[in-house]
């Protein structure tokens, strides 16, 4: 048995609206999302077509109003991507939807290298990073960068390291939770908010689009 002092105790999950503090908000510029059980609930459907030549697909399910807190974080000027550790046409698709340009599928998983190749090209510093991970294959980027997020159903290895905790799940409002935490502690949460509704309060042929909004 172990010995309760030395446990290794797990944090709690947290019970009350999440809080980053307005400095370390202030100072991120790009975002980033794991796909499954961040994007997604982490479900996979595996199938393939019954035409002459079967093709193979695969579905994901994705959360609506998780694709409008992309659209409000883009819309405050940062920058948004996706690094994720499956290879899929699914993922792609959301990517173009939510007008995120910076689309990693690495079927290794080899996160860490992919950001830190964005770095390079990008003049991202890791301080500048946030990035919303789940599992194992997120721990490397989340131990180096500044404001590592772990949804509410992220492994005990993953929330240990994260300095942020959310208490939705992946593909139920978990990245919808982190926007309007990340976006309130900047101070620009209401009025990104009142700059959406203004854009869709207009007449189709002069409104200005901001992307998806779903």
């Amino acid at each position: 048995m172990t010995d309760d002092a030395t446990a290794d105790v797990l944090p709690p999950l947290v019970v009350h609206p999440p809080r980053i503090d307005p400095a370390l908000a202030r100072r991120i510029r790009l975002v980033c999302f794991d796909v499954d059980g961040v994007l997604t609930d982490g479900g996979v459907y595996l199938g393939a077509s019954t035409n002459d030549i079967r093709t193979p697909f695969e579905l994901k399910r994705y959360d609506i109003q998780d694709g409008l807190g992309t659209v409000l974080l883009r819309s405050c000027g940062l920058e948004l991507a996706i690094i994720t550790g499956r290879v899929s046409d699914s993922v792609a698709q959301r990517a173009r939807e939510l007008r995120i340009d910076i689309c990693v599928q690495d079927p290794h998983a080899r996160k860490l290298p992919a950001l830190q190749a964005l770095c390079a090209e990008r003049g991202f510093a890791l301080d500048e990073i946030a990035f919303v991970g789940d599992d194992l294959p997120d721990l490397a980027v989340m131990r180096v960068v500044g404001l590592p997020v772990a949804v509410g159903n992220a492994v005990p290895e993953v929330r240990r390291v994260a300095r942020l905790q959310l208490t939705r799940h992946g593909g139920h409002g978990a990245v919808r939770e982190f926007t309007e935490a990340l976006l309130d502690a900047r101070g620009e949460w209401i009025d990104a908010v009142e700059r959406y509704v203004r854009s869709r309060s207009e007449p189709v042929n002069s409104a200005s689009p901001t992307g998806t909004s779903a």
